[in-house]
């Protein structure tokens, strides 16, 4: 199989290492791309988001399978566009279209979506600058802290949790009147906030089947012990220790049993990965939000947790057999811990000459954001590299993690040394 995989973070390094291990690989382009998957295949300087040059690269290299790692290229329609061209007709793409990838790109379509199929969510409203007036209304009759949501696509910067009623009507106005994330925030969905631990759950289908794949729990904040600003992902462990068999029976048969069943019943065609963000309310699994690919850094616990072939789940999402395909898990524990560029989530310097990595043994080192000139490797994103550690139990995969950040350097390096500590 000659594969495409579009992106350029940890996600696409982990999707990437696991495509180079299948018996069916004939060969692997990375579009970008970056440091760690040019080791693993070839890096094509290509945009995901210009699909006409995607679609030249995938007729002059004989592509037969086209994975589309983040989200912004399913939002806007690549899936649409290859099932519209009768040229890409013999090319398989995994990604959801245009309407079914609104799961992610619209939190107030989810939100419908899942009242629609008694899918357990917190209690919202949705708002214009024409309605502003009841979203003020709305606060009024809801409890602190208030959760306000950009209805699009805002980069992850999109949710505000505040305590205090003013500030939240501040907020909401800046939202909706001052574009405060621009046309994402021209509709706010306004939540009720739910106290929890929260998990994420993956799945892939090819809209009729689905196979689930491990779970995993991210950790958000830059700071210890979950303080200071939102990131993309500070590190993961998979499994997630108080997700028992009965919570995961929950989930099955309360959201991802109804959510597969509810799309195709709407003639909503997905194929693709899944995201559940999930939260554990008093062992109740309610969802926060839908994602329309696989997460990041949670790709880089579950993809070496995945024992099966990617690529036959993959030619099974492309030739709707999936059913028929197998899925086996490592019963071993993983946890990855990423190393980020000082400053970072806010402004932060790229071009630093990262040193060790040559030296780290037992652990997978998954590129996020970095470029490389012969052997010399520097930083170019926020989030640079994430250790992933297998181990007989979470304490063991997370030492080993650890001991491999320790032995990696690159000016104003930082990471999270309590990555896994809450749920031990």
């Amino acid at each position: 199989m000659r594969v495409l995989l579009l992106g350029s973070g940890g996600r696409e390094h982990a999707m990437a290492w696991k495509m180079s291990q299948s018996s069916i690989l004939e060969e692997l382009f990375i579009a970008p791309g970056n440091a760690g998957t040019k080791q693993i295949g070839k890096n094509v300087e290509l945009s995901a988001d210009n699909f006409e040059e995607v679609k030249k690269f995938v007729l002059n290299n004989r592509i037969d399978s086209v994975v589309v790692g983040p989200e912004g290229p399913l939002v806007n329609g690549i899936a649409d566009f290859f099932e519209s061209d009768n040229d890409l007709s013999g090319v398989s793409l995994v990604g959801p279209n245009k309407e079914a990838a609104q799961l992610e790109g619209s939190k107030d379509f989810a939100k419908k979506f899942m009242k629609r199929h008694n899918i357990p969510t917190a209690k919202y409203g949705t708002f214009t600058k024409e309605t502003i007036s009841k979203g003020y209304d709305f606060l009024d009759t809801m409890k602190s802290p208030y959760v306000l949501k950009a209805d699009g696509l805002a980069a992850g910067k999109g949710v505000l949790i505040l305590d205090n009623l003013k500030e939240a009507k501040k907020e909401l106005k800046s939202m909706l009147s001052d574009a405060k994330f621009g046309d994402a925030s021209s509709r706010v969905v306004i939540e009720e906030f739910l106290d929890g631990v929260e998990l994420s759950c993956f799945i892939i289908t090819d809209g009729d089947g689905y196979k689930k794949l491990p779970e995993a729990k991210d950790y958000k904040r830059i700071g210890e012990g979950d303080t200071g600003l939102n990131t993309g992902g500070m590190g993961a462990i998979s499994p997630v220790p108080f997700a028992n068999p009965t919570f995961l029976d929950k989930i099955d048969n309360q959201i991802i049993i109804p959510t597969v069943k509810g799309l195709r019943k709407e003639g909503i065609k997905y194929k693709g990965f899944i995201f559940f963000g999930i939260i554990n309310v008093r062992n109740e699994p309610y969802v926060i939000e839908y994602n329309c690919r696989m997460g990041d850094p949670e790709s880089e616990v579950v993809f070496p947790r995945l024992k099966s072939d990617i690529l036959d789940l993959i030619e099974g999402v492309g030739t709707n057999t999936l059913s028929e395909r197998d899925v086996v898990f490592d019963e071993r524990s993983a946890a990855t811990v990423m190393m980020v560029s000082e400053g970072y989530p806010a402004a932060y310097s790229k071009g630093k000459q990262v040193y060790g990595l040559n030296t780290v043994a037992d652990t997978i080192v998954f590129h996020a954001g970095t470029t490389s000139d012969g052997p010399v490797v520097t930083t170019s994103g926020g989030r640079v590299l994430a250790a992933t550690s297998m181990g007989k139990d979470l304490p063991t995969a997370l030492k080993k993690s650890y001991e491999a950040v320790g032995k990696i350097e690159f000016d104003g390096a930082y990471y999270r040394k309590d990555i896994g500590q809450d749920v031990l």
